[in-house]
């Protein structure tokens, strides 16, 4: 069966040690951590540091697939403003003059690419922002040439970093997620070409975030079985009568029960895990399964627990033999 472990980002209020308490009190069989936080700090990952960081794992009989850059990564390419400025750390924002922010991002993905080289690991998750997703509803009309320039200069932005990862052997897979660059099947199959389908670049797959879309998550999984890197298990929940709130959100907080749709807990939306872990047997996916736990009508310590449990009972192994073996003479 494959690893179930837990994605420390909704958990970075909180020291690494007490996430791994919790984790594996929670019944983990280990994490992927954040690179915010106090979980993995780049700027202090040296040697030293990436053995204490194991060994603090270890203590607590917890293995360790992936981290995860999802802040940083998402101002290489994105239009900065002061939003960036809540998330990113203060020597990546400086003086929050955009192309310096986007410069000194580009330079943080790449020491994180090291970072995972040190903790013995081969994949980084993580955002990639986008030049153009302001201009997804296409009033006043974007002429075609503006989609390409942002795919040409989110392409200029990422070789360079996906290079170096290529040099150290590891690869950087982004959560395809509205807000990116790639963010349903056609987006990412443009993504791809943009980046000449540079042999460091996939995805980290996260179903969440296509059923509201109306994308069909389970051919993403097909369409794209080379690329899929790590996954992500978490779900989400669109209502079945129309709301004051529709797909863009009405710019209402999650958890809103005036939106169309929202995050819950793994089990308790529409996604249909049974058919994601069959795909998954079907392109031989082995890697782990990562609870992102969003809910925000639960308690956390609750749905963590209850969705380690969920994901141990929905997953299973593909058939080592036909069914119809055993009529054979």
């Amino acid at each position: 069966m494959r690893p179930v472990t837990l994605f420390t980002g909704q958990w970075a209020d909180l020291t690494l040690e007490t996430v791994c308490q919790k984790a594996k009190s929670f019944g983990y069989d280990g994490v992927e951590l954040a690179c915010w936080g106090d979980h993995i700090e780049v700027s202090k990952a040296d040697e030293a540091y990436c053995k204490s960081r194991l060994e603090l794992l270890k203590k607590y009989d917890l293995s360790l697939f992936s981290i995860s850059t999802h802040l940083v990564g998402q101002a290489v390419s994105d239009n900065i403003d002061e939003r960036h400025k809540g998330v990113l750390p203060p020597h990546i924002w400086g003086d929050g003059d955009p192309e310096g922010v986007r410069q000194r991002a580009a330079e943080e993905v790449i020491k994180t690419g090291e970072t995972a080289k040190k903790l013995g690991l081969d994949i980084v998750n993580g955002f990639t922002g986008s030049p153009i997703w302001h201009l997804l509803y296409s009033f006043p009309p974007v002429p075609k040439s503006m989609i390409d320039k942002g795919y040409k200069d989110f392409a200029l932005r990422w070789k360079p970093i996906l290079d170096a990862f290529q040099k150290m052997g590891v690869k950087y897979a982004l959560e395809v997620h509205p807000t990116e660059i790639a963010f349903d099947i056609a987006s990412a199959e443009r993504t791809l070409e943009a980046l000449d389908h540079h042999p460091a670049f996939g995805f980290n797959y996260d179903p969440s975030h296509f059923p509201y879309q109306g994308v069909d998550y389970v051919e993403f999984i097909y369409r794209f079985a080379e690329k899929i890197f790590h996954v992500h298990i978490k779900d989400s929940k669109y209502s079945e009568t129309p709301q004051e709130a529709g797909v863009f959100g009405g710019h209402l907080e999650f958890g809103d029960r005036r939106r169309f749709w929202d995050f819950v807990s793994p089990g308790r939306g529409d996604v249909d895990f049974e058919e994601i872990i069959r795909a998954l047997n079907r392109i031989n996916y082995n890697g782990p399964l990562s609870v992102e736990w969003e809910d925000s009508g639960m308690d956390r310590e609750h749905g963590a627990r209850e969705a380690c449990e969920f994901v141990r009972s929905v997953d299973f192994k593909p058939s080592d033999v036909a069914f119809d073996d055993a009529f054979q003479s």
